[in-house]
């Protein structure tokens, strides 16, 4: 029984991490650098969405969810204003720092000199305190035998399911997801074939601040808001990317449940203190006989 509740904790941990996962793996694979701010916009995606439930609320519990459409509101806006956040934060770092010809170090370090900035922003609004979009009590549905989970869990997934199979279709026919492939595959083959390279680079910022709004959202749901709350998955979130393979959706999705179904696991037959550790673990394992990542192409 224990077994099974803890699959069922790790895949919705995982669920999670993944949104954030896939926004890390667009800056490895298109920006080319490994983005360490990215967490944060998981934490100012769930503040701002917390902005607009301070003023209209959670709203009427729907069904038996703890919330109604003004959170469903709250989360389309956080992701909306998260991407225009990404994007001027290129503006104002990323792009200079590119257009100089700054090394990929460089990049990195002013990364993480943005994250400091973000986080001690978030602080200097909202304090060191914790926030909840909503105190409505829940119980607890069993899904399968031994398996119980709140609405608001069995939501998430179900949400999160929707938003990675809506990305795959964007990524596969739409122009912009084409031409984002067309980057990760080979920058210079797409210069050469006449894709706009800061469009593409705008839209990737937009798009991976979006994702990690949502997943910020998530995670507050889940139970709480704090200003550490996207720090504390920044390792776990590379972690995913890497394990399933820097470029690959279905990789960054697999690799966030992976990570989650590690962490869980690990407590029932280690003990909670080696819960962090546990995800690279796995992911020095896998890059032992698979070093491109689950997904990922030989070079």
């Amino acid at each position: 029984m224990m077994l099974a509740q803890s699959i069922a904790d790790g895949i919705l941990t995982g669920a999670i991490i993944a949104l954030g996962a896939i926004g890390v793996s667009f800056g490895l694979q298109i920006l080319k650098f490994a983005n360490f701010a990215h967490s944060e916009l998981l934490t100012w995606g769930a503040y701002l969405a917390l902005v607009f439930v301070a003023f209209a609320g959670p709203g009427t519990p729907t069904a038996e969810l703890s919330f109604g459409w003004q959170m469903m509101a709250a989360m389309a806006l956080a992701a909306l204003l998260t991407g225009c956040l990404a994007w001027l934060v290129d503006l104002l770092i990323f792009r200079r720092l590119r257009r100089t010809g700054a090394h990929p170090m460089s990049l990195v370090f002013a990364a993480f000199g943005a994250a400091l900035i973000m986080r001690h922003v978030v602080v200097m609004i909202w304090g060191h305190g914790t926030h909840f979009y909503t105190r409505e009590l829940q119980i607890a549905l069993e899904v399968l035998p031994g398996v119980r989970m709140l609405p608001d869990q069995i939501f998430i997934l179900g949400l999160t399911l929707a938003i990675v199979v809506a990305l795959h279709l964007y990524l596969t026919y739409s122009r912009t997801g084409i031409a984002m492939r067309a980057m990760a595959e080979s920058p210079s083959l797409a210069r050469a074939c006449g894709i706009e390279v800061e469009s593409v680079i705008r839209w990737t910022w937009i798009l991976s601040g979006a994702l990690a709004a949502t997943a910020g959202v998530f995670l507050g749901l889940t139970p709480q808001l704090h200003p550490e709350m996207g720090f504390s998955l920044l390792l776990a979130l590379f972690a995913a990317s890497i394990l399933g393979g820097t470029g690959s959706l279905a990789g960054a999705v697999v690799g966030g449940l992976l990570v989650g179904l590690a962490e869980n696991l690990s407590v029932l037959f280690i003990g909670s203190g080696y819960k962090t550790a546990m995800p690279f673990l796995v992911l020095l394992l896998v890059l032992f006989f698979r070093p491109q990542g689950l997904f990922g192409e030989k070079t």
